[in-house]
């Protein structure tokens, strides 16, 4: 992890300082970078990772306002947010998930999913927010038929476009994490099937208001298990995360079905142009709606199935605490004691007088 005091040293360059260093790696990447903003020689290459390419001056009534096409010199703006992303997920780790998984005394499993959710919380609450501003601000929410109108949406706003790409480096940067993170033989399946599912590429404006959606989701999620691990008696937050979770499936397939099946076929374009940017044709608009309908079904099927065996788990504890006897009660074990009773170590008649001793006979 970054900025971390390391006791043990390793040998430079070697796969165990590449995992244990990765973070400060990408710190000294990043700060090459924008010590190259500080001479004109290599201001402009340090553009081209800081800020977003291909910018398009469009007049309209009042002025003109800047937009955004989109090429291969993104993948260098994308590159340069994924050096950041790696640090951003190494101080999250550091100073706020390890101090506090310390405390819980958790086991290796819980602590590895303990930390998945930590990230997680982090990021989803930062992207419901960050998403839910520019929603607001374009005018996605009060305006639904903004959502196909002015179809092909190649042109996009700065913050749309930034937002995208930020996304993208996280979840790339997600790909190089489950090696600096020595994530599980067995688990490496599930992450990338998660990571896979948000690096599938959406119309623009649709995809920020499925992403809100998700992400909301998402993150009730992360955070009842945080929530859990804390206390395993905590579980009200999943009740509400399973409410929620069967209302944004159907919401996400209301509003897909809305878009692409009604929205986009009343269109005038109908013509197939990739260079323009438009796949306005009924096999397109029917792929994607296949798409949006397997994803949500996939994870409806995960969601069930995950319920399923909670209860079954849940009944199984029942009725084997049902099942087992109660234990006996020992009898406690009769002492033989003396007729009469003790006080102050000597043996008492039930009249109150000591017993006689017997006398010995001489030989």
């Amino acid at each position: 992890m970054a900025f971390r005091r390391r006791t043990k040293s390793y040998p430079l360059f070697s796969q165990e300082f590449v995992i244990h260093n990765h973070a400060d790696i990408g710190f000294c990447l990043v700060l090459c970078v924008l010590i190259g903003l500080m001479f004109e020689v290599t201001a402009k290459t340090a553009f081209l990772f800081i800020l977003p390419q291909y910018n398009i001056s469009m007049p309209t009534a009042d002025s003109e306002t800047v937009h955004y096409h989109y090429g291969p010199k993104d993948l260098v703006t994308i590159l340069f947010y994924i050096f950041i992303t790696i640090i951003l997920h190494a101080v999250v780790q550091e100073y706020i998930l390890d101090k506090i998984s310390k405390r819980l005394h958790l086991s290796k499993v819980k602590h590895s999913k303990f930390n998945e959710s930590g990230q997680l919380v982090v990021f989803h609450l930062t992207s419901v927010i960050w998403c839910f501003y520019v929603v607001v601000t374009e005018g996605y929410l009060t305006n639904p038929r903004s959502l196909w109108e002015d179809y092909p949406h190649v042109h996009l706003p700065f913050q749309v476009k930034f937002f995208y790409l930020c996304q993208l480096a996280y979840w790339l940067h997600a790909l190089p994490e489950l090696y600096f993170q020595k994530v599980r033989k067995e688990e490496i399946p599930r992450q990338l099937q998660y990571i896979c599912l948000y690096l599938v590429p959406w119309s623009h404006r649709l995809g920020l208001i499925l992403l809100l959606l998700q992400y909301s989701t998402e993150f009730l999620f992360h955070m009842a298990r945080l929530f859990y691990f804390a206390d395993e008696n905590n579980e009200k937050l999943f009740s509400a995360w399973a409410a929620v979770f069967g209302v944004t499936r159907l919401f996400i397939l209301t509003l897909a079905v809305l878009a692409i099946g009604f929205g986009l076929a009343r269109m005038e374009n109908q013509a197939f142009d990739p260079e323009k940017g438009n796949f306005n044709t009924l096999f397109c608009r029917l792929c994607v709606l296949l798409l949006v309908c397997a994803a949500q079904a996939w994870l409806m099927w995960r969601f069930i199935h995950s319920q399923l065996r909670h209860w079954r788990e849940y009944w199984n504890e029942q009725s084997t605490k049902r099942r087992v006897p109660a234990t006996p009660r020992v009898p406690a074990r009769l002492i033989k004691r003396e007729s009469g009773y003790h006080e102050n170590g000597v043996v008492k008649a039930e009249n109150g007088t000591s017993p006689r001793t017997k006398k010995l006979k001489s030989p």
